[in-house]
């Protein structure tokens, strides 16, 4: 394999990092603020404040 070819690989692995890096940032802002969960003990509520 060249020595472009070779930078070329790691660009790609590097862009793809950091892309998914991005992602799981947006996914954990995108959650709700309030939680609210039934159950046995009864109602339950969990804010982020």
């Amino acid at each position: 394999m060249s020595r472009n070819g070779l930078f070329a690989v790691i660009a790609v692995l590097a862009i793809a990092v950091v892309a998914f890096a991005i992602y799981t940032y947006q996914q954990e802002q995108a959650r709700p603020g309030i939680e609210v969960r039934v159950d046995d003990t009864g109602i339950s509520i969990d804010g982020n404040g």
